[in-house]
Formats: C-alpha cells, structure tokens, sequence
C-alpha cells in the first residue's frame, strides 16, 4: 500500500525537547481503539487548504513587492533541484477553475492566505497600496461566497516583504509589530465586510526555528539559540495587537473571529510508566504547540521553556535568559487573543530523555529540550522523511489541547500526507487510508469532548513545497508542473474525502469500504490520462521552440540556394 512510486525514507533520531507535565491530561493512557462508524455534529466544517506563496505564481505580476521566499528561492542550492514558485500553480489566473474544484469537492470553507507584498509591495502601508492585489482577493472571496464556500484567511503564511527583512532584520525587529497591524487593518477594512474568519499566523514555529535558527527557510538565517526565541517573541505579540485591534475597531460591525495556526504534531513517551519519558514528551509539545499556545491562553511562556532555556543560559554564562520575558503589561494584553484555535497536525514522534551538555558552541533551540525523538520503522511513511502516518496520535494531541487551554473551540487548518513521487500517480491509495484514519481519531476527540468545529484537508493542489520544492506533493489534485497551463486531475482520494464531506463522517463499514473501492476505479482511467499528458506539454514545446526554428533554417537554406543560382548564372 505504502509502495510503489513512493521513495524509502530513513527512520531518524533527532533531538528534541518535554514539557512539564499537565495533572489533568492522562500520559498513561493511550486507547488505540478499534475504527469507529459514526457521523459528525450537524454543521461540521469540512474544507481545504493553501497558502499565497506556494500556490499563486504572478511573482512579479500586477505591482506585486518582494517576499523573503521570492528572493530565497532564487538563490541556488537553497531549494531542491533549485525549484522557485515563481509560476507554481498559477492559481493567481485560475480562481474560477479552482472553485471549480471546490464545488465539486462539496467543501464548506477554503483556507487560503493573503499574500503581504501583492497588497503593499514594500510592506509599510504609508508607501503604497496595490490595488490590483486587493481585487484579485476580492475576486477569490467573492468567488468562494457565490458558491457556498466560507473563506477562512490566514494573514501571514511565511511571505514577509524582502524590504522588511532588508530594513528591519524582519522578525527579528520590534517594529514588525506595528507593520503586521498595518497591513491586517488594511485587510478587516478592505475584506472583512464577507470574511468571517481569521488566521493571523500559520505555523509560527516554523517561521522561528526554519527561518532563524537552521536556516533552512527564508530568510535564511543560522542564529541558533536566540533568533528563534527573539522571532516568535514578536510574532506572539503581533498576533495580540491585531486580535486588538480587530476586537476594538471591527468585531462590532463585522462580527468575525480571530484566531492563529499552530504546529501541532505530538510527541509520546517511550515508555508510558517512566516519568522522564513523560516529562520529555511534555516539553516537546511544550517547545512547539506551547510556545505559542500558552501565552495567548495564559499570558507567558510555558513554564518548562522558562525553566530549562533560563537554567541553560546561566550555565553558559549569559547574564540572563536567552528566552525574552513579558512585562506584566504585556502578559495581561496577550492572555485570552484567541477567539479559535488552528491546529496543524501531520505526524507524531516517540519521545525519550536525553540529556545535553551545557556550552556557548552548543546553544540551539533543539539542544534546549534535552529529548530525542524516534519513530517507529513499523509506521507507515509514503516518502517525506518527516512526515509518517500514527492515527491516534491525532486524538492524544486534541485531548491535550482539551485539558491544557481549557477546551478552546478548535479547527484543524492542516492535516495531510505528502508523496515523494518519481512519476505520476493519481490512485493515492496511502492518502485515502490517511485521510481515513486520521478523520476518524478526530471523529473519537469529538466523542471525548473535545470542541473541534471544522477540518481542513492539506492541500487542495499539489503546490511548492519550500524548501522541497515541487518533489513532494500534499495535493488532492495533482498539478502537472510541466505543463505551461498547470493542469489540474483529480486523485482518488479526490472522489473519496467528496464522500466523507456527503456523509458527514463513516455511516457504516460496508459503506466506507465501498467508497474506496469506487475511489480505486475513477482513478484508473485518469491515470491514463495523464499519462498521454507529457506528449502534449512536448508537443507544445516543439510548437514553441522548434518549429520556429525549423522555419528559420528554411529561410536560410532558402537564401543560401538563391545565392548560389544567382552566382552560377553571373
């Protein structure tokens, strides 16, 4: 099942960090449970998702400004085969075509995001606003409404303006704070007359940790140790100022909500009767999902980052924490700006204790957590080396974010497994099993309580995947990159998550299991459609380039044979 085109991934250990741990959530009790046949509360949310970079293409289109991503992707060796999302899906020229998509898929929201420098090209409002960029999201909102479909929006996903980071050091600057207000102000006045539903960041801890401390994502930079913790720490406090601001100036005319994405993947102890286990797998969780969590539900930082970055800091001399602090003014104004919280969730890791020597060379956000994460070789991985498919690790980490933040009203913003494919496939038969268990984990939090409102398949294209480029794919529909015109074909599991939406969750096993089946048979034919596919791209690439080059050496032969006539007769 989980063959196929699909590339071997090696099992790592990598270092990772715990959490103290919570009274009310139970580590010791882990019910993997048999599957579950029932149907979601009336009025559940069943969507898809994307984001402006990885989608849009137009990068330079329409008065569109630098991002850190456009100026990232260009520079060689930083992404995979040095892939750019320059075009991508060109979504920016397909917004019929892809609520198109939506439509048949039944989906009752999109989650999209609003790309910062398509709107203010340099990042600071006073400069210049886009007009262009306005309506091209003006259309998209309009679009998803006329067909039905809520617009969830995400104001930041990772696509800072380059004059930002340039200027400023982006987030590593304070005054980001101010800007970020700016431009989501410019967006409740100009949008939110129709959408109802804000994020303000997606996955902030990829932003921290990717972008400054491994470098591995825009901007780029390796400040290990205390980039990270100075990045989120401005974010944290630019998201409470545009919760603020939304709650004092907008929320009484436009009656929307306001909430962040967060990564949430979930860390389990090794062994569930150790505490240290426990302890670490705490602070893994703590060191991503409550890093963020905890001061916009409680007012500070979790008390284990606290505790073991401070206790670090003072072993490497440093005259105070390398974790920055909240003013009390500050813990008042960022407790409670959460109207919903995003969860974005893929996978779970095995945690156990492991302990790092203290030292200047070796200050790291991961040196930090003193934990190591494993996985388990049984688990099953499709080819992102990250990413490996534990169902129940899902319902453990809706449960703990029930007991933690006091059961916040939840919607799960991303949830998806990728493919690291060699050649074309559209019976994604390991992403239905996914979709189908993990769906059903979120089914089993429901009946434990947990307050979840709305689910968000990732993604609803194939798309560039950052520093991956376009060699994995998240999509429900495959992109044929390939191709000038980007098609779109449906994948199986396309036609089986259509079901799960129509159904409102598994009515019966015999059902279920005919769904896959059928999903099975679409597929198929499609496959032989596309198939046919990179002829055409090739035939229209002759089209373009050889043919007028055959009609050039034509006139030349033309002319060279003139020459020689009127030499032979002179």
């Amino acid at each position: 099942m989980w063959s196929g085109c699909a590339l071997g991934v090696c099992h790592v250990l990598v270092l990772v960090l715990c959490v103290s741990a919570t009274e009310d959530f139970d580590w010791t009790k882990n019910d993997h449970g048999s599957f579950y046949y029932g149907t979601f509360p009336a009025g559940f949310s069943w969507g898809a998702g994307s984001s402006a970079y990885q989608t849009e293409g137009a990068w330079d289109k329409d008065g569109k400004g630098l991002s850190i991503w456009d100026v990232f992707s260009h520079k060689r060796g930083k992404i995979q085969q040095n892939d750019t999302g320059d075009s991508s899906c060109e979504g920016y020229y397909k917004v019929k075509d892809d609520v198109s998509l939506m439509r048949e898929l039944k989906l009752n929201h999109y989650r999209f995001s609003i790309s910062w420098p398509r709107l203010i090209p340099t990042g600071i409002k006073s400069d210049h606003i886009n007009e262009k960029g306005i309506q091209y999201y003006n259309d998209l909102i309009d679009h998803l409404l006329g067909s039905k479909i809520t617009p969830i929006v995400t104001l930041y996903h990772w696509d800072l303006p380059q004059v930002l980071q340039e200027r400023y050091g982006g987030w590593q600057n304070i005054s980001m704070v101010n800007h970020f207000n700016d431009f989501a102000n410019l967006c409740f006045e100009r949008f939110g007359n129709r959408v109802k539903y804000w994020i303000t960041f997606s996955n902030p801890w990829s932003v921290a940790v990717e972008g400054y401390e491994t470098g591995e994502h825009a901007p780029g930079l390796r400040t290990r140790g205390t980039g990270a913790y100075r990045a989120a720490h401005h974010i944290i406090k630019a998201h409470a100022k545009v919760w603020h601001t939304y709650d004092t100036q907008w929320r009484s005319k436009q009656n929307g909500l306001v909430g962040i994405s967060l990564t949430a993947d979930w860390g389990e102890p090794v062994d569930i009767s150790n505490q240290k286990d426990i302890e670490a797998a705490e602070r893994y969780v703590q060191f991503s999902l409550g890093w963020f969590a905890t001061p916009v539900f409680h007012g500070d930082y979790p008390q284990v980052m606290k505790d073991f970055i401070g206790r670090k800091s003072v072993q490497q001399g440093l005259g105070a924490s390398r974790l920055p602090t909240f003013t009390p003014q500050e813990k008042s104004y960022v407790k409670g700006t959460c109207d919903f919280l995003g969860i974005s969730h893929f996978t779970t890791r095995y945690i156990t204790q492991k302990n790092n020597p203290p030292g200047r060379s070796t200050s790291s956000f991961f040196m930090d957590r003193d934990l190591a994460e494993l996985v388990d070789p049984q688990w099953p991985d499709p080819g992102s080396e990250w990413l490996y498919s534990v169902p129940w690790g899902f319902r453990r980490m809706l449960n703990f974010v029930k007991t933690q933040y006091g059961n916040p009203m939840i919607y799960v913003t991303e949830n998806g497994v990728s493919e690291k494919m060699q050649c074309t496939e559209l019976c994604d038969v390991w992403r239905i099993q996914y979709f189908k268990d993990y769906i059903n984990e979120m089914l089993k939090a429901l009946r434990d309580g947990v307050n979840v409102k709305g689910y968000t398949a990732w993604s609803l294209l194939d798309k560039f995947e950052w520093d991956e480029g376009f060699s994995e794919r998240f999509g429900l529909y495959y992109v044929d990159f390939r191709n000038k015109h980007k098609p779109r074909y449906p994948k199986a599991s396309v036609q089986f998550y259509k079901r799960i939406i129509s159904s409102n969750g598994f009515p019966n096993q015999r059902e279920v299991e005919n769904w896959r089946r059928k999903a099975m048979e679409t597929c198929s034919s499609s496959n032989q459609l596309l198939a046919a596919d990179p002829l055409t791209s090739h035939m229209e690439m002759v089209t373009e380039i050889v043919v007028p080059t055959v009609c050039t050496l034509s006139i030349l032969l033309s002319a060279i044979f003139l020459m020689f006539l009127l030499q032979r007769r002179n």
